[in-house]
């Protein structure tokens, strides 16, 4: 059976592809904590700030706060003018490229009005519109990434956006030209959005400003933050920063403000953006009951309950096909036991190693071969196996 993901696989389906926080992983921080629970496994930030909420534990706002300085903050302050030099964070940079890259280069295959294809991501950060913007400034590919949002000197984010569709026709209106389009759909939200009366505003020019903790706070939560990142600590070992009940007050008015969904129960604050949350479903839904629709997840452990149970709800589609790009083969046991007995998924691990976003672009996803031109052709049969991916439909093989 073949367990890679080629172009003849999806190039003529209704592609969809699925994005987590680990395809950013080395550039910007996860919601990974390594304090350890009791039976040694470490606590997600999801469990931990369920816990602490459930049992009202002043320790509930400093996570939080942990949460706003090492993952929110560095995805606000993100320029990908400002990795250069870094060689983490540039393989990173280069790695959304030529994912975008190679997406561009499939659609540019397609039938005239077929040429677009729909990303959803759950990550906040700018990742996927700074880096389509660097590569459409190269003036080598022309593309639209359609982030939902449309407007001059204030653009507004609106679902029926993603509907639209851009194509070139010539001086006298004899021929037409479809542009490749990139649907970007932010299920959990973006640090680019704000609330503007009843409407999602979209800003990228906007930087933000030192942010919602003083440096003095910072430093209070210095050692609150390093318990967590330690392997060897457990809750005992975590005591509550010293900060004063109106610190944590301000603070959680002004958190409960910014457009992200809350990882306590994958809920927004504010109506306008739990609305869009839902429509999002909504098009995710509608998207995978298509006909010949592909699904392929990238860096998503699934946490999200709706979007879960919406996935496993659309495999009721016989046409649909999903692939689940998981980070090791250990991940991978645990994505097969929630999808166990669906035979249209494949969980797909490296044999050796982990599979991090240049193994994904260089192993698994990747134009190795030239996929049939869009005349009406079936794709070609690819039956060569991959000898360092291994994956299987999760309800036994194929």
């Amino acid at each position: 059976m073949n367990a890679h993901i080629s172009p003849g696989d999806v190039y003529d389906k209704d592609l969809n592809f699925l994005f987590g926080s680990g395809a950013s992983f080395g550039l910007l921080p996860t919601l990974a904590l390594q304090i350890k629970k009791a039976d040694g496994t470490a606590w997600s930030l999801e469990e931990l700030a369920t816990k602490f909420e459930r049992e009202r534990d002043t320790r509930y706002i400093p996570l939080f706060m942990h949460y706003y300085q090492g993952c929110i903050h560095p995805a606000q302050r993100f320029q990908v003018s400002g990795v250069v030099g870094n060689a983490r964070s540039e393989r990173v940079v280069s790695n959304y490229r030529r994912f975008l890259e190679t997406v561009l280069q499939i659609l540019q295959r397609r039938r005239a009005l077929e040429q677009r294809c729909n990303v959803f991501t759950t990550n906040y950060d700018g990742c996927f519109p700074l880096v389509a913007d660097e590569i459409l400034r190269t003036g080598n590919i022309d593309f639209l990434l359609n982030d939902g949002a449309r407007g001059f000197r204030r653009r507004y984010l609106q679902a029926r956006n993603f509907n639209t569709y851009l194509c070139q026709v010539g001086v006298f209106g004899r021929h037409q030209v479809s542009i490749p389009q990139i649907n970007l759909l932010h299920v959990h939200g973006s640090v680019y959005w704000a609330k503007d009366g009843e409407n999602i505003r979209v800003d990228y020019e906007t930087l933000p400003g030192a942010g919602l903790l003083t440096l003095e706070q910072q430093e209070k939560l210095a050692v609150f933050s390093a318990v967590l990142e330690d392997a060897n600590a457990t809750l005992d070992d975590l005591v509550a920063p010293a900060f004063s009940p109106a610190e944590c007050d301000a603070f959680w008015a002004s958190y409960t403000r910014l457009p992200i969904v809350n990882p306590t129960k994958w809920k927004f604050h504010e109506t306008v953006f739990e609305e869009h949350y839902y429509q999002m479903l909504r098009m995710l839904s509608y998207e995978l009951e298509k006909p010949n629709a592909v699904l392929i997840t990238f860096g998503f452990s699934f946490a999200d309950e709706h979007i879960l149970n919406l996935v496993k709800r659309s495999l009721s589609n016989p046409h649909l096909q999903v692939f689940v790009c998981c980070f090791d083969r250990g991940v991978r046991e645990t994505l097969q036991a929630k999808f166990q007995g669906f035979r249209n998924v494949q969980c797909l691990a490296l044999d050796e190693g982990v599979m991090d976003f240049t193994a994904f672009n260089e192993r698994v996803f990747l134009l190795d071969e030239a996929p049939p031109v869009a005349a009406g052709l079936p794709p070609a049969a690819n039956d060569a196996a991959v000898p360092d991916v291994d994956g299987a439909p999760v309800g036994g093989a194929a």
